[in-house]
């Protein structure tokens, strides 16, 4: 008899008519915003990472002040091994406006959002990420991140659920081909955390939409054995690293047996709004696959606490080489100040800033989006005057699954005589001999 995975013996419990595998010892059954179904399964295989078991030792490291206040204010009958648990920070995740509202003065324009969340991306925060919020300001940028606001609900011709026409691009489910050598893998349409901009809004955290099943998964990496152009395969969602270790371990395993996948990739927000995540055990997982690079997403300094420095130190110590991807938003992050400190911040915790995104056109997002010369202004801010590894790539991923399209300030001006005429980064004017 051929043995039983770790994902098939999970996959035993799958009620296949609901596509749910609700744990009862997990969830209350009553959120509106069941996980997808790996995450659910997770937990039926994942005796090491219950927060329950006398056997499990967690270190707590740092705290910030600002932390330790919230959590005498708001949880102050919660043990420090259960805040410092992921399954704890998931489990009680602030999903509803009775929730929000015990925590937060909420504005009128809040108030009318979270009374139509039927009609946008579920609103979930987790308590460790809810402390750096803003309780009385509704222009806080960590809050306008993830609390939603009436402008959701307004969309214009330019928008779409999926400016990026990612559906198109996807020959089975959950799987993304667009460039020619690489593929994005859809594991699962969880997250801890729900941005407000986020671009598969239209997919992630809706109880309706359980795509993520064995079947999906066998057929995607059957799509990625067949296609043996394809060297590099990015892991995202939803947040992969919801996942369980054993969920992991499984489907790195599986890419890392198909011979011409050479890299693996991961995409996550964990480090920044669930550090509890990154535990020991699952840094033993990862750094059984290298190559593996992780991408973080990062929006804004106040999100870099000694909680997730810790946790990014944790993997950069596995020799997991970090990148960070950060979404230009409007009033969040939009200014040189802002973007310096947080690349500052990155690198001083051996994360490189990869990637500033001009902010997709998806439905209700005009709120966040900042015209194109702003970004433009704010990479012609850094580069020259700090270090060059402080300097992301600014791309716009263009609609119509046109892909990447880095821009530059014009620092090339033209030709003069054979020669190229350069501009630097202090507006002097330089000429290099390009007459070979």
């Amino acid at each position: 008899m051929e043995k039983q995975t770790p994902l098939d013996a999970a996959l035993a419990g799958y009620h296949h008519e609901t596509g749910v595998c609700m744990l009862k010892e997990d969830y209350d059954g009553e959120t509106d915003e069941p996980p997808s179904l790996l995450l659910q399964l997770s937990a039926a295989v994942s005796p090491l990472e219950d927060f329950r078991s006398k056997k499990k030792k967690y270190s707590v490291g740092r705290t910030s002040p600002l932390i330790k206040s919230f959590r005498r204010q708001h949880y102050p009958f919660v043990t420090t091994r259960e805040w410092n648990d992921w399954r704890w920070q998931l489990r009680n995740r602030i999903r509803t406006p009775g929730e929000l509202a015990t925590i937060m003065l909420l504005s009128e324009a809040e108030r009318c959002a979270l009374g139509n969340t039927a009609a946008m991306l579920p609103m979930a925060v987790t308590p460790y990420y809810a402390a750096l919020v803003d309780r009385t300001d509704p222009d806080d940028p960590i809050r306008r991140c993830v609390i939603p606001t009436g402008h959701e609900l307004l969309s214009t011709d330019a928008e779409s659920d999926d400016p990026l026409h990612e559906e198109i691009d996807s020959p089975v489910p959950g799987l993304v081909h667009r460039y020619p050598d690489r593929v994005l893998f859809l594991a699962t349409d969880f997250c801890s955390t729900y941005c407000r901009y986020c671009t598969r809004s239209r997919r992630v955290g809706h109880a309706h939409n359980l795509g993520i099943t064995r079947k999906n998964w066998d057929a995607a990496l059957d799509y990625i054995e067949q296609h043996t152009e394809i060297r590099d395969v990015l892991v995202s969602g939803g947040d992969p690293l919801t996942l369980s270790d054993e969920i992991i371990d499984w489907l790195f395993n599986r890419l890392r047996r198909i011979p011409h996948v050479e890299i693996i990739r991961a995409g996550t927000k964990v480090p920044a709004v669930l550090p509890q995540r990154i535990t020991d055990s699952l840094v033993r997982v990862l750094k059984k696959y290298h190559p593996l690079w992780i991408n973080i997403h990062f929006t804004h300094p106040r999100e870099l606490t000694p909680e997730s420095c810790q946790a990014l130190a944790r993997l950069a110590d596995a020799g997991i080489p970090l990148g960070s991807q950060t979404v230009l938003l409007k009033g969040i992050n939009d200014d040189v100040g802002t973007m310096k400190a947080l690349y500052h911040g990155l690198l001083r915790a051996r994360v490189r800033p990869y990637y500033l995104y001009q902010c997709d056109p998806i439905s209700g997002s005009a709120h966040f989006r900042t015209p194109v010369a702003a970004g433009l202004s704010i990479i012609e801010g850094l580069r020259g005057h700090t270090s060059g590894l402080a300097v992301p790539h600014y791309v716009i991923d263009a609609p119509q699954g046109g892909g990447k399209i880095p821009l530059l300030p014009d620092y090339f001006q033209g030709r003069q005589s054979g020669d190229v005429v350069l501009k630097n980064y202090a507006g002097r004017y330089f000429r290099y001999p390009d007459s070979i």
